[in-house]
């Protein structure tokens, strides 16, 4: 498999960044996660346009310009022949001098791997089992509107989940909302109405989070934000979340009590699936 560092497309394994990498040391940076279909990177020009603001508010300059990476990203994709995958771009501020203070880090670094897509059911969402988190996201936290480096409590969400036999756990804020789930943004159904939490809540602004806002409007029934409870979420017609390798995911349970998932869910996944392979 071949990755792209720096402007060069190399063996994976030659593919490394030096131990005092900004990105290693403090989690300095950014990532994307961008699904690739028929061999197209679904959603690109969003995906780096997120990149980009994220970027201009770590202050780090890019070091190529957006229509060069979307060049570099189908180069990649071709020359591994990987038509379905998924793509994970890595931006670091770089190497720079020990210490919190970004000093002399001239140089970011920019790295995109490819792997292997889950496969999935275009007819049928898959359907998950999720807990509650005991970890808690900021209310309003301005990081929160870019996919950072730093993805610790993420991490020990999904930990959580694992070790309770879950596939995902949800994440509350400092309010004792639900904002999010550790790697997907979250939907619930209540009397026919799409709702979805809104993004001053502390959660990221997902690309496919958007796509199926888009797909809900074209569909006439458009999600509305508004803030939830766990307590709330328990008594929901249908909960499912949204994420770039998987699409639309519906829960089956939410910390031990069932939820249904109906036939709108379905037809969401349909949709999604659909606007994937076509677009």
């Amino acid at each position: 498999m071949l990755a792209f560092l720096n402007g060069q497309i190399v063996p994976e394994n030659k593919a490394v960044v030096p131990v005092n990498d900004r990105g290693f040391l403090y989690g300095d940076g950014l990532f994307e996660t961008i699904r690739v279909c028929r061999g197209r990177a679904f959603r690109l020009v969003q995906h780096l346009e997120r990149l980009a603001r994220g970027a201009e508010f770590l202050k780090i300059k890019l070091p190529f310009p957006l229509p060069e990476l979307q060049q570099y990203v189908r180069e990649l994709i071709a020359r591994n022949r990987a038509v379905e995958s998924i793509l994970r771009l890595a931006l670091s501020r770089g190497v720079g001098e020990r210490g919190y203070l970004p000093r002399n880090t001239n140089h970011p670094t920019i790295v995109m791997t490819l792997h292997p897509a889950p496969e999935f059911n275009p007819k049928r969402a898959r359907d998950w089992e999720a807990i509650t988190s005991s970890h808690r996201v900021l209310v309003s936290d301005a990081l929160a509107g870019f996919k950072t480096a730093n993805k610790l409590v993420n991490i020990l969400a999904r930990v959580e989940a694992e070790e309770k036999g879950a596939s995902e756990a949800l994440l509350l804020n400092t309010k004792g909302e639900v904002v999010e789930a550790a790697s997907s943004n979250l939907f619930w159904i209540q009397q026919g109405n799409i709702f979805t939490p809104p993004l001053g809540a502390g959660l990221l602004p997902g690309i496919t989070r958007a796509v199926t806002i888009e797909i809900c409007q074209n569909l006439g029934m458009p999600a509305n934000e508004r803030s939830v409870t766990t307590d709330e979420l328990y008594r929901a017609e249908g909960i499912f979340l949204t994420q770039s390798a998987f699409g639309v995911v519906a829960i089956n349970a939410l910390d031990g009590h069932p939820i249904s998932v109906p036939p709108l869910i379905q037809q969401l996944h349909r949709a999604y699936c659909e606007l994937l392979t076509t677009e």
